[in-house]
């Protein structure tokens, strides 16, 4: 299980944000129809989770019509067995059944449905492919980790500051993390956002006055595969310490661990079930609520109090917290465990969190290809 970047190098050499808006207070999800039939889906199955959009193109942006997510734990004993099991396979095959009836019933005809670590590690992924297929109608795609990568930098272009010189966008899924390095440095303030949704062409050097992709590094270490690392040790803080120094030990070859960056113009975009999770806890939101979370800034010392009262809650105190939620209590200090070894590492003590990532970038993304989308501003 080794980090996965470009073949060659150790580095890349140097050589229009889209925003999904919320349906209408009081008005159920999946029950207005779409002004015309531009529609397009986008389903992201992780290891931990089966999730997707079914969003309308609007100016720039994209609205959403219907969403779904589950917990299904598609890798639950991938990292003993090299296989998907058939009780996890059923159990998302029947997730799968309920996106191909909402696909169905909005009469989506451009869509998107990827597959990513578990399937990628799978020795059987092309079975489970076949099973889902036959079962849902649904083709599923298996993308690679830089494809990954690309798609969840592109959904966070909106977050990024116009004093940002220096951005890391980092993604911790269910069973690996993606980060990407870019330097803005060469790019005109007022147009960083929109040069970051110009990578969605690819992490190849786009020329001068553009966003250029430093590194990139997919880390097969996520929330699941890194709990399972250490699921034998049962101390909680000592687990949650191993867990931090073994992800960190993954990085050593990642550019920015060993560069001297300034900590001016630098600025992390975290976007994960963790990230997310984190900042509900350190708002005290008992219910979700994505406006209030989506672009908040957190200091590292306000990340550290939020761990510090996970730990202190234990397995117990988490599991009925409900600032975590029952799908989140399990895999919460895994990613807290990720996130603590990134603010520890870069020269930044803020994250900026981000509620959006593969599905978003995935609509764009079609969108984009289609011409469906206003070009910018990008605010």
């Amino acid at each position: 299980m080794t980090p996965e970047r470009p073949l060659g190098a150790d580095a890349i050499p140097t050589s229009a944000a889209a925003q999904w808006v919320a349906e209408p207070p009081g008005e159920p999800s999946g029950t207005r129809m779409a002004e015309d039939d531009r529609l397009y889906a986008a389903l992201d199955l992780g290891t931990n989770s089966c999730r997707m959009l079914i969003a309308q193109p609007k100016g720039s942006q994209f609205t959403v019509i219907d969403s779904f997510s589950k917990t299904v734990q598609l890798g639950v004993g991938l990292e003993a067995s090299g296989r998907l099991s058939r009780a996890s396979m059923n159990r998302t095959v029947q997730a799968l059944r309920i996106c191909q009836k909402k696909i169905e019933k909005h009469g989506v005809r451009r869509m998107r449905l990827v597959a990513t670590e578990a399937c990628r590690r799978a020795r059987n992924s092309k079975d489970f492919i076949r099973q889902v297929r036959r079962e849902t109608g649904l083709q599923l795609e298996i993308i690679q980790p830089e494809e990954e990568a690309r798609l969840a930098v592109i959904s966070c272009a909106p977050l990024v500051s116009r004093r940002t010189e220096q951005l890391l966008v980092v993604d911790i899924g269910g069973g690996s993390t993606e980060l990407v390095w870019i330097d803005l440095s060469d790019v005109a303030p007022e147009d960083r956002p929109r040069s970051i949704m110009r990578l969605h062409a690819g992490f190849q050097s786009q020329g001068e006055g553009a966003a250029r992709v430093v590194d990139w590094i997919s880390v097969p270490l996520g929330v699941a595969t890194l709990r399972d690392q250490f699921h034998d040790v049962e101390d909680d803080a000592a687990r949650f310490a191993l867990m931090s120094w073994f992800f960190e030990e993954h990085l050593s070859k990642f550019s920015p661990y060993n560069a001297d960056n300034p900590r001016e113009g630098f600025q992390i975009i975290g976007t994960s079930g963790t990230v997310t999770t984190v900042a509900a806890s350190f708002l005290g939101l008992r219910r979700y609520d994505r406006a209030k979370v989506d672009g908040l800034r957190m200091t590292s010392d306000q990340i550290d109090t939020v761990i510090r009262d996970y730990l202190t809650l234990g397995p117990e105190g988490r599991r009925t917290d409900p600032r975590i939620g029952r799908d989140r209590h399990a895999l919460i200090m895994s990613g807290a465990a990720i996130l603590q070894a990134m603010m520890r590492i870069w020269p930044t003590d803020r994250l900026s969190v981000a509620d959006r990532g593969l599905r978003e970038g995935l609509l764009y993304a079609q969108m984009s290809a289609d011409g469906v989308l206003e070009d910018g501003p990008y605010e």
